[in-house]
């Protein structure tokens, strides 16, 4: 079986990874002209940590990982206002815990992927024509190709989900948040293996320190109506009118920020096909992840669920041997009650980022002092960072 995959992400390099394995014939087409670096930093654990195990690349994974030691919230004069001891989380799941960078995360999946694996930077999908025998596809570079299976891992902004399923608004829930994060050298000061966030009402700012001398910062924002902020000028110019007078050390972040040259800004969705009848698939074609299920970053696990998908999804197209509709009906009838639960939780999430008012910041905060006491703290771990789904042995 020919299988394109859109989408060159930790949804389309797992699903990758695993078609290969298991025999087929795999092509995997990226927009962008090489693998996307940058991100955030993205707590990583639970089913998408069984299957990084089962390809061998946990100590890869652990190295380039942290083990982050402290959550300390910060008022704008830099004084704590609360902290907790974070490695709770990684308690409560026998150490199956780890933080690690996104770009870092997508870079030790890519450099797994076996030679044998075509790999298109720099094109996309731009049309597909399906007969009973094949999906006919149209790059936008012109080419044409023939393939049995069509997988859209193309992210929360689908090019094959618009083409196949209709138009974003369709699938797509706005949580009235955006979010923006970029790295800088040389940041200081640097406190190590600490989350550190300035919240006020409606928005907050966060800092890691990484290795090499590298800063993390992740700014999260509500907002009713998205910025239609579309290049990188517009979108540093709107961070800096939300939080140039934010105190803490958002000037210096800020001066930052204009010194660099790359920065992920998005809108904080999710993508919500629960009531489609086909849910995530139409004849040879099918959506992972992202395009599929999105989370959001609220929800903390979204690239674990992400990988969990992929291997699902690899796994039912093996035991199908070819029979591609039954695979994806098994696909979507174990995994799409486990990630709708998880898009509830998310949104239970959203006022840990940015409280929408004085009093869910009140609480958020008190929230964070009660994982000072230890029995309190593992019953939030726990409901935080249970995972109820098992992964099939597929051989």
């Amino acid at each position: 079986m020919r299988i394109l995959v859109s989408g060159a992400g930790i949804a389309g390099i797992t699903v990758a990874w695993w078609l290969r394995r298991y025999g087929f014939q795999v092509t995997i087409v990226e927009k962008t002209p090489a693998l996307r670096s940058g991100g955030y930093i993205i707590d990583f654990w639970g089913s998408g940590f069984d299957v990084a195990e089962r390809m061998g690349l946990l100590p890869l994974i652990r190295s380039k990982g942290y083990q982050i030691q402290q959550v300390r919230v910060v008022d704008r004069n830099s004084e704590q206002v609360t902290s907790f001891t974070a490695d709770v989380f990684s308690k409560v799941v026998s150490g199956r815990y780890v933080s690690i960078a996104h770009g870092d995360l997508a870079e030790i999946l890519f450099e797994s992927l076996p030679s044998s694996i075509e790999v298109i930077f720099g094109d996309s999908i731009e049309g597909l024509e399906q007969s009973a025998q094949d999906v006919q596809v149209t790059f936008e570079s012109g080419k044409h190709r023939p393939f049995d299976l069509v997988i859209g891992a193309d992210g929360l902004h689908s090019q094959v989900r618009r083409l196949v399923f209709g138009p974003d608004h369709n699938f797509e829930r706005y949580l009235g948040y955006q979010a923006a994060a970029f790295e800088a050298p040389g940041y200081e000061p640097r406190v190590e293996l600490t989350y550190v966030m300035h919240t006020e009402v409606g928005q907050q700012i966060a800092r890691f320190s990484m290795r090499n001398n590298r800063t993390m910062f992740l700014f999260t924002f509500a907002e009713r109506n998205p910025h239609p902020a579309n290049d990188i000028s517009s979108q540093k110019s709107l961070l800096r009118r939300r939080f140039g007078n934010s105190g803490w050390e958002c000037p210096q972040i800020l001066a930052a920020l204009d010194r660099s040259a790359e920065l992920y800004f998005d809108r904080v969705s999710q993508i919500r096909m629960e009531l489609q009848p086909a849910l995530w698939t139409k004849g040879r074609v099918t959506l992972l992840g992202d395009a599929a299920s999105c989370v959001s970053l609220l929800a903390g696990e979204g690239s674990s669920l992400t990988m969990a998908a992929a291997y699902l999804l690899a796994g039912e197209l093996h035991s199908a041997a070819g029979n591609y509709a039954r695979a994806f009906a098994r696909y979507q009838q174990i995994f799409g009650p486990f990630v709708l639960r998880k898009q509830k939780t998310a949104l239970r999430l959203a006022g840990t980022f940015a409280p929408k008012s004085s009093f869910s910041l009140l609480v958020r905060n008190l929230i964070f002092w009660m994982m000072n006491v230890p029995f309190l703290a593992r019953i939030i771990a726990k409901q935080t960072v249970t995972d109820r789904i098992s992964l099939p042995d597929y051989g």
